[in-house]
């Protein structure tokens, strides 16, 4: 069960990370994204999956979006009702959209017993309810969620205390994080080299890979904030299948972040995400997990494993 594995510090959790349908989508096209999702979900070999709840983002930058947002449906939602799944789910909240009373509402009535709170992305950005006080609220209405949050390598290059970050929200309920899209490994190694050596409670670092389907798809990565150096961004610009390539790169990342987080006696596992509507990401995500799975069960009958 993917809640124990947490719990138990076990290195190698597999997650696999969708995106709800657009709010605009018909009752049809939902029970047929469901549908279809549901058999591809049936057939992924990993722990469980994300679903994420979406924000706009627009506030941290200046710079124009490169695809405009989109809004769309609740996560909870589309995980009961159209993802007929056995797939254990982690829910996120951007905890801002939500009043005091929706957010206990959506608590009560909790869809899984795993979830993500996402805080504001900017100082600028609107937020009805900070990320402090949500975490209040677990701790008062459901506290047997089993909470995660969200970990930034790139924020560890400018400020050097993600590390410090982390073991403060692990102090206040978070038991595991996932981070954003990783492309950059000296971001990532750097942090684990300062999170082993901090003394405090370890937890599960799930780390995002996402292959990378066109050069505007790069281009709305780095507006994310995802570090991507120049050699890797020459690299894939001059490649011959961009998708190819990044599928590739990604699992060559994961390799070496799990057997350096395993070295150093931290558990780390992946998050695999498909946030593309076309056919051809999806199935290189789907190609990308089996992989990263392969590479997980390398390690483990290698006997190099943290439990």
């Amino acid at each position: 069960m993917l809640k124990e594995k947490i719990r138990n510090g076990k290195s190698g959790i597999l997650l696999y990370g969708i995106v709800p349908p657009k709010i605009t989508s018909s009752q049809d096209e939902l029970e047929r994204l469901g549908t279809a999702w549901s058999q591809r979900l049936g057939e992924c070999e990993c722990d469980g999956i994300v679903i994420y709840d979406l924000q706009d983002e627009s506030a941290r930058t200046k710079d124009e979006r490169t695809f405009p947002f989109v809004h769309t449906i609740d996560p909870a939602r589309y995980y009961t009702q159209y993802l007929h799944t056995d797939k254990e789910a982690i829910i996120y909240r951007a905890v801002g959209k939500y009043d005091e009373a929706e957010f206990c509402e959506i608590l009560r009535h909790a869809a899984s017993r795993l979830g993500v709170f996402v805080g504001a992305s900017s100082k600028n950005e609107e937020c009805k309810l900070h990320l402090s006080r949500a975490y209040e609220i677990k701790r008062l209405v459901a506290p047997h969620l089993c909470l995660g949050g969200i970990c930034i390598p790139e924020r560890h290059e400018k400020s050097h205390d993600e590390h410090l970050k982390i073991a403060e929200k692990t102090a206040d309920g978070c038991e595991f994080f996932i981070t954003q899209a990783v492309y950059n490994v000296q971001n990532a190694k750097d942090f684990i080299d300062d999170y082993a050596a901090l003394e405090c409670k370890k937890v599960p670092i799930i780390f995002t890979f996402t292959p990378c389907g066109s050069l505007k798809t790069l281009e709305f990565m780095k507006w994310l904030g995802i570090s991507v150096p120049d050699f890797l961004q020459q690299r894939l610009q001059s490649s011959v299948d961009i998708l190819q390539s990044s599928t590739a790169l990604c699992a060559e990342m994961f390799d070496f972040i799990y057997k350096y987080a395993l070295a150093k006696g931290v558990s780390v596992g992946a998050n695999v995400e498909s946030v593309s509507t076309r056919r051809v990401e999806i199935e290189a995500s789907l190609s990308l997990l089996k992989e990263i799975r392969k590479i997980i069960l390398k390690h483990e009958n290698l006997g190099f494993y943290v439990i």
